[in-house]
């Protein structure tokens, strides 16, 4: 993306935003109402084990295989990566 082609000022007219009241705001109709039952079975997400860095490596690997992951479109080496790492779990 091309610097000149994006704005770092904000759009939003945050005076505007503050006046509202609560009984303006429209509410997302696919955004559930948090209740306190909803709330108290939110679930926190902390000391998650950090993600591998990834190693770039040379592998050399059949042909018709690699074509076949190519098919499946974008995001193929990441599903390689998944399935290996699916099969090392597997066999510790």
């Amino acid at each position: 993306m091309k610097r000149s082609s994006t704005s770092r000022k904000s759009q939003t007219d945050l005076k505007r935003v503050r006046k509202l009241a609560d009984a303006d705001i429209v509410r997302d109709a696919d955004a559930p109402v948090w209740t306190p039952e909803l709330f108290a079975r939110a679930v926190l997400k902390q000391g998650l084990k950090p993600v591998p860095k990834k190693m770039l490596l040379s592998l050399r690997i059949d042909a018709d295989v690699v074509e076949w992951f190519r098919g499946q479109g974008a995001g193929y080496q990441s599903r390689m990566n998944a399935l290996l790492r699916a099969y090392m779990e597997a066999h510790k």
